[in-house]
């Protein structure tokens, strides 16, 4: 979790927060989709690597706001 913070640390003194943040949450938003259509478009019901893609889609929709806060509190 420290170096999380510390990357974190290091991307807000370096003024491109927004944008490593929004290019984050495109990721998360592209796996949540890609996951979404895996699991809708094939025919053997919930599947191990749609629910993963979604898993990881929504940490990373949320973490980038999560890491953030974090490091200007510390």
């Amino acid at each position: 979790m420290d170096e999380a913070l510390e990357a974190a640390e290091l991307v807000a003194e370096s003024e491109l927060e927004g944008v490593v943040t929004w290019l984050l949450r495109v990721v998360g938003l592209l796996a949540v989709v890609a996951g979404l259509g895996l699991w809708l478009f094939t025919e053997m019901g919930l599947l191990v690597l749609p629910a993963l893609l979604i898993l990881v889609g929504l940490v990373l929709l949320v973490a980038p706001s999560i890491l953030l806060a974090l490091a200007e509190l510390a």
